[in-house]
């Protein structure tokens, strides 16, 4: 979340009345009148150090008499993060995100919403929003991702006359004497998400794409700033040194990625020690400010806010703009801007001039894989391991070179537990139908904390071999349930991973309204088990694993592919509820 440095309270609303007409703002002067009856509301959700930019241009609307007809309307501009509204637009349009869980009931769905990035747009298409589409989406500020260091650190690296990359971080964090980075959670804040994205794109390019040196390069990478991770960005500033002498700077936070709006703003406090702003290359993406207008709002509102957007991209707003440390759309800044030492001019990667989208060259696969794997990395967990071994796992995947099902499925499993530390506490079954006498699933190694049990998992996974059974999904998913529930671990999210490749198959068995009668009965609020499903190939139904999930929480997950198993894999993991905001 972003801080209140700015001097303005998240909670804090500011209502200005304005008129607007379909047209143009020269239009719209000329069509004033001096009096009006009836009123339209505008509601405008912005994030709270833009919010006052957009306030100002709303009062100088008013102060010059605006007004159409005999309608005014009414903007009602309310300072708001951007994680509290994309939470509660997930909400109502059925979306997830990852890392995000549910909306807190503090913001509403405005009409017009300015978050500080396109990415919570993205992300909200991406989590399932499928009717989630916004009107414009230009652009209206700019403010760059930067690494954010003491200058005392900074004036050690070669800081301000030598030039950054990445990679020169990747390597500062993952040395002998490792510089104290950190980060505000990723998943609830777009610079520390955008800086994330650069950090895994440094990492990954130390090796081939998907080879062990980059995903452990990865990795390490984000476990070395999870340790200073903070869901708060005042938290997060807090833990730079507050005093020059060398063991506290030391020992204080080294680095960081925030905007440049923050780092003006952190400074603008004075602090014993200032923050110099690093503009490392290649640019991340910056934060953006999209004009978005929600979806379903009346035609009149619609009209409103098509020329609030116009009074918003005036010479005079970008003057606004500057008096809050941001720049124009374009990268530049007006006059009264007071750029930090080595800013170039524009900076922060592409332009998005205003009118034009703001998303562009941003990619939803990627951003929804680096949140989904900065969660699997970061959080701590307990989890059964379930993996299908029945006849039907010995196809053969034509996308996979000819490895069979079972080949892939392992290989995901095996892939995936390189991503846990050793906090986690991991368990691996398999099952068929008559596994193991007439039981339809085998313990292959019990659920012990990793720190002890990684070799054996890795044992086991390696004599996970299909069978001549069927598919026995019920018994199976009941005696998991049961297990997982029984040594419930307070402080982790508990869980079973299912993986199979078919339908419940075992006719001796229990029935699917069975099943469902008894985790309804089992479930208990203050002890959840969450079921993850993942369904790989043609002959699974989804209908019949959402039944289960939709009982326990959850999800089911299907690819008729299944070398994308990773993938969902990654996905399924970050559906873990986060801690409270």
């Amino acid at each position: 979340m972003r801080s209140n440095l700015r001097g303005v309270g998240a909670a804090a609303a500011a209502t200005a009345l304005v008129a607007v007409v379909a047209g143009t703002w020269f239009g719209y002067q000329q069509l004033a009148g001096p009096s009006c009856s009836g009123q339209i509301q505008l509601s405008v959700a912005a994030t709270p150090e833009i919010a006052p930019a957009v306030q100002g241009a709303a009062d100088q609307w008013v102060k010059d008499g605006a007004a159409v007809g005999d309608t005014c309307i009414a903007v009602n501009v309310t300072p708001a993060e951007s994680v509290e509204v994309a939470a509660t637009v997930a909400s109502k349009h059925g979306a997830t995100l990852a890392g995000v869980g549910q909306a807190s009931g503090t913001a509403v769905t405005p009409d017009v919403w300015v978050p500080d990035s396109s990415t919570w747009l993205l992300r909200l298409k991406a989590g399932g929003a499928t009717a989630f589409a916004p009107a414009n989406g230009a652009s209206i500020a700019r403010s760059p991702v930067v690494v954010a260091m003491p200058e005392p650190v900074a004036t050690r690296l070669g800081w301000p006359d030598k030039k950054f990359t990445w990679a020169d971080l990747l390597a500062q964090v993952n040395s002998s004497k490792p510089l104290h980075a950190g980060i505000v959670e990723p998943t609830q804040d777009a610079a520390g998400l955008s800086g994330l994205l650069a950090l895994t794109a440094a990492a990954n390019s130390t090796g081939a794409a998907g080879s062990p040196q980059a995903r452990e390069a990865t990795i390490g990478a984000l476990r070395a700033v999870a340790t200073n991770s903070s869901r708060l960005r005042q938290d997060l500033l807090a833990r730079f040194p507050r005093s020059s002498e060398p063991t506290a700077v030391a020992n204080g936070l080294g680095a960081a990625a925030l905007s440049e709006e923050d780092v003006m703003a952190y400074n603008a406090t004075k602090p014993p020690i200032p923050l110099a702003a690093l503009y490392l290359d290649p640019p991340p993406a910056p934060l953006d400010y999209p004009f978005a207008v929600l979806p379903g709002i009346e035609p009149a509102k619609a009209s409103a806010a098509k020329v609030l957007f116009e009074v918003l991209t005036t010479r005079g707003f970008k003057s606004r703009l500057a008096a809050q440390s941001l720049r124009a759309p374009d990268g530049n800044w007006s006059e009264g801007f007071k750029a930090l030492p080595g800013a170039p001019s524009p900076a922060g990667g592409s332009t998005a001039p205003a009118g034009q989208g703001a998303a562009g060259g941003l990619d939803p696969t990627a951003i929804q894989k680096a949140t989904s794997t900065w969660s699997a990395v970061t959080l701590s967990g307990r989890m059964l391991c379930v993996i299908d071994v029945s006849g039907s796992m010995k196809q053969k995947v034509e996308t996979a070179g000819g490895a069979t099902r079972e080949q892939v499925t392992v290989a995901a499993a095996t892939q995936g537990l390189n991503l846990f530390d050793d906090s986690w506490s991991i368990g691996l079954w398999t099952f068929s139908t008559k596994l193991n006498g007439s039981q339809d699933y085998r313990e292959v190694v019990p659920i012990r904390p990793l720190s002890s049990n990684r070799g054996a998992i890795q044992r086991g996974l390696a004599t996970v071999k299909p069978s001549n059974g069927d598919t026995g999904l019920y018994d199976t998913l009941l005696a998991a349930y049961k297990t997982v529930q029984q040594d419930w671990e307070p402080g982790k999210v508990n869980s079973i991973v299912l993986f199979t490749d078919g339908k419940n198959e075992d006719d001796d068995g229990i029935s699917q309204k069975a099943l469902l009668a008894q985790l309804r009965k089992l479930r208990d609020a203050e002890q959840p088990v969450q079921v993850i499903i993942i369904g790989i190939g043609s002959d699974v139904s989804k209908a019949e694993l959402k039944s289960i999930t939709d009982v326990t929480g959850g999800g089911a997950f299907v690819t008729a592919d299944p070398t994308k198993i990773g993938e969902i894999f990654l996905q399924a993991i970050a559906l873990r509820p986060p801690a409270p905001r």
